[in-house]
């Protein structure tokens, strides 16, 4: 991987808004890394590139959906389409080809069942960057965040879940399938 390439990459797409938010979780991951020992260097690029498309216009995500062939559900659909495209764009042409950073990335909205340690710091870290504007219970997963990665990232499923029951919108499968294997351990 060539980190140079990776960064002037991720400078050049994201806004400038999108830069804050992604300093924050960056910040924040290599912070769980050091409490938790995982990977700094898959951390730091994951967490670099997790919204590399977000805040892109429907029609360009439309287009790379369609380019890199993801399932139909992500045409329309921005808040889950930007994870996965930006993880397709990373393997074609940032060629980075580790899939605990690659699924960290296509997984960061959702989560899904027995997320890796690194799929879990960069769940977490975008929930609860110190940029995020404040929801119900941010502050009690930031605590657990430092403690009991795997409850806080129980408790951030419970609190999407519940934010898109009340929003009445769609509740994708692999963010119940996550908040499922978490209940069960």
């Amino acid at each position: 991987m060539n980190k140079d390439y990776i960064f002037d990459f991720v400078d050049k797409t994201l806004t400038d808004k999108r830069k804050i938010h992604t300093e924050g979780v960056r910040e924040m991951a290599l912070k769980l890394c050091d409490i938790y020992g995982a990977d700094k260097e898959k951390v730091e690029i994951a967490a670099i590139c997790h919204d590399l498309y977000r805040g892109k216009s429907m029609e360009e995500l439309n287009s790379l959906v369609k380019k890199y062939n993801l399932d139909d559900k992500y045409i329309d659909n921005p808040n889950l389409a930007h994870g996965k495209i930006a993880a397709a764009v990373m393997k074609d042409i940032l060629k980075i080809d580790d899939e605990d950073i690659l699924n960290a990335v296509s997984f960061h909205t959702t989560g899904r069942a027995a997320m890796s340690q690194i799929e879990k710091i960069i769940f977490i870290s975008d929930a609860i960057e110190l940029n995020r504007k404040p929801y119900p219970n941010l502050d009690k997963i930031r605590e657990l965040a430092v403690t009991d990665l795997d409850k806080a990232c129980e408790m951030s499923l419970k609190s999407t879940i519940n934010f898109l029951k009340e929003s009445n919108k769609t509740i994708d499968k692999d963010t119940l399938d996550a908040y499922r294997y978490f209940q069960e351990r």
